[in-house]
């Protein structure tokens, strides 16, 4: 049996704070999977068996002890092995003003020889007019979704 290199050593606090994390049950779902996680691997159990009772991979199980384990200070540790950190995902393409133009572009009537504007339509006519440098047709589609 191999040593693991992340060993999970909870304090009292850590693991009173996790036990009423996970009897309460209010928080999200892969939180509390995670809190499982901690509590197993302070107790000694291996990933694969943790894994296995906890229906996930034993490389989750392993993330998760290892980001418990890196966290800088000790009363940071839970939130880190916890929580992910927020992801800010990628800017708009559209901005209120261009997604007014879109609108009202899609409120117009249709190109010669069309009897509705498709996404793509819009998507090149968008273009066509330098309201955006770039676009596609799934931007245009979920702009117009949102909007009623």
């Amino acid at each position: 049996m191999r040593t693991k290199q992340y060993r999970v050593e909870l304090t009292d606090a850590e693991r009173d704070e996790l036990v009423l994390l996970v009897s309460r049950g209010a928080a999200p779902a892969r939180v509390i999977r995670r809190a499982h996680i901690l509590l197993r691997a302070s107790e000694g159990a291996e990933d694969a068996a943790t894994a296995a009772a906890l229906h996930t991979s034993a490389s989750t199980v392993a993330r998760t002890r290892e980001r418990f384990a890196r966290a800088p200070a000790a009363g940071d540790r839970l939130r880190r092995a916890l929580y992910e950190r927020p992801r800010p995902g990628a800017e708009r393409r559209l901005g209120p003003k261009e997604e007014a133009h879109l609108v009202a572009l899609a409120c117009s009537d249709a190109p010669e020889g069309r009897t509705y504007w498709t996404m793509q339509l819009l998507a090149d006519r968008l273009v066509e007019l330098r309201v955006v440098a770039e676009i596609s047709d799934e931007t245009v589609r979920r702009v117009l979704k949102k909007t009623t």
